[in-house]
Order: structure tokens, then sequence, then C-alpha cells
């Protein structure tokens, strides 16, 4: 029981690193990204290829499986998803699924359909004792780096200058500019770091979740699930709402495999008809 858990935890700290840049550009931008999977996309291939082909070490993958997507990112934001802020969210969500299906074409045809590979470090493989508790030693640290991460996130957005910044061009753009906020600058960064994030996501679910080019189709309700779930106040909702998907699927494949993916559902109606605007919703 306590294994499943742990396991269940493991993987919903998975589920909020690839799900948090949406739930910053969703929940504090306002602006629906269906295609923030294929960010996640390339921060998996960057990693499988960076090893398999250069030899490059697991945890020297990670900072670049982040810093590619945050650089597209950036780029993108500026030439495209900027000229859709004003938009209704039917166009965002017209255009963004339009990219999704641009990418996974590109990387079926660029690389291949096959599903990429990765051989973890010896002291990340096997499991190791935990209280008599046997962990796998992949899914302790998923937990530790996971964590460390959270913590920053939501120190940066709730206590910095530029979490400030932020929240002060969401909620107003014309007086934060008023301010000499750079708000143009604030969104690129935001949307960059996001990007990252799911990069970063990406290239630690390889060993997990698999890496093919229809990952981001295949995850990409779970990322809306945990952001819908979680509420748009920040990111503690979203993060709650990850581990009790992580929980809830995993200790639903164990106990009852006949149902699937359906539990999930089951979870965020019910959690939905409790409290519709999310776990945490943003104050009006």
């Amino acid at each position: 029981m306590l294994t499943i858990l742990i396991d269940g935890i493991a993987y919903g700290m998975l589920l909020f690193i690839l799900a948090a840049g949406l739930s910053v550009t969703l929940g504090l931008m306002n602006f629906i990204n269906l295609a923030h999977g294929a960010f996640a996309l390339m921060g998996g291939y960057a990693t499988a290829i960076f090893m398999n082909r250069w030899g490059v070490p697991f945890l020297l993958t990670l900072p670049l499986a982040f810093l590619l997507p945050a650089l597209v990112g950036a780029v993108a934001e500026r030439t495209l998803y900027a000229r859709l802020y004003r938009r209704s969210h039917l166009d965002q969500v017209l255009f963004s699924i339009g990219l999704v299906f641009m990418v996974v074409a590109a990387t079926d045809y660029l690389v291949g359909s096959q599903q990429q590979l990765i051989t973890l470090p010896a002291w990340l493989q096997g499991r190791f004792d935990l209280f008599g508790i046997p962990v796998g030693r992949y899914r302790a640290f998923l937990i530790v780096l996971c964590s460390v991460m959270v913590i920053g996130l939501q120190l940066v957005l709730t206590r910095s200058r530029f979490g400030s910044r932020l929240r002060a061009a969401v909620d107003d753009q014309r007086v934060a500019r008023g301010l000499g906020i750079n708000v143009g600058t604030i969104f690129a960064a935001t949307f960059a770091v996001g990007s990252g994030l799911a990069g970063l996501g990406g290239a630690l679910s390889v060993e997990i979740l698999g890496m093919d080019p229809t990952f981001p189709l295949k995850y990409m309700v779970y990322f809306l699930i945990v952001v819908t779930i979680g509420g748009t106040a920040g990111l503690i909702g979203p993060f709650i709402a990850a581990l009790l998907i992580g929980v809830a699927d995993v200790a639903g494949k164990y106990y009852v495999p006949e149902l699937g993916a359906f539990l999930i559902y089951l979870l965020m109606i019910a959690i939905l008809i409790w409290r519709p605007q999310g776990l945490i919703a943003r104050a009006r």
C-alpha cells in the first residue's frame, strides 16, 4: 500500500512539473495554450538524443532539456502567441491545437515514430528499503527534485519582485505599463519558464511515461485536468490536484485495472461538483 502511495506521489510530482507552465499561462496569463505538451516533447527528445547519440550523462541533459524549450518558447511567444492574447479563447484553442498537430507530424517525419528509450545511471536504478518499504530510486529522485522545484516556483510567484510584476501585468496591463512594468518582457519570460518546465518534465518522464511523437496528444487531457481541478489562484491548487491524480491513477491501475483511466475522470467530476471553481480559485 505504501509503495503504491509513493509511486503515486512520484507520478503526481511529474504531472505537476509537466503542467506547471500551463497552470501559469492559463491560470495567471489567461491564455489557453494546448500546445504546452509540444515543449514537453521537445525536452524529452532532447534528453533521449543527447544521451543516445552523444553519450551525455542523464543529469547534464536536464538543464539542456529546460533551456532548449525555454528559448523556443520565448521566440514563439514574441512571434506567435503575443498576437493572440487579446483574441477569444476559441481562437487560442484552435491555434494551439493546430501547433500540436504540426509538431507531432514534424517529429514523426524527422525522427520517426518509434518510442525513445534511455538508460538511467546505475545509482537511479533499482529499489532501496525505507523503513522496510521498497522504494524505487528514480521515484525517490523525482519526489526530492520536484519538491524543491515546487517550493522554488511558489516563492518566486508569491515573494519575488518578478512575481508581483507578473500579477500586476495580468490584472491590468495598462496600469502596469503606466507604473513602468515592461509587460511584454514579463510575459515572454513567464512563457519561456513555463515552456522550459514542460521540457524538463518531458525529460524526466521518458523513463516512466515513454516518449514518442504522440506524447502531446496523449497527455494533453492530463495537463488540463490538473489545472482545472487545481484552480487558477497559483501553483498550490494544481500541485494538490496533480498529487491526487497521480495517487488515484496508480492505485486505480493496481486495484481496479479494468477501470483504467476512468477513475481519474470520476475524481475530476466529483471535485468539480464539490468545487466548480477548482480546489483553490483566484479571488475576484
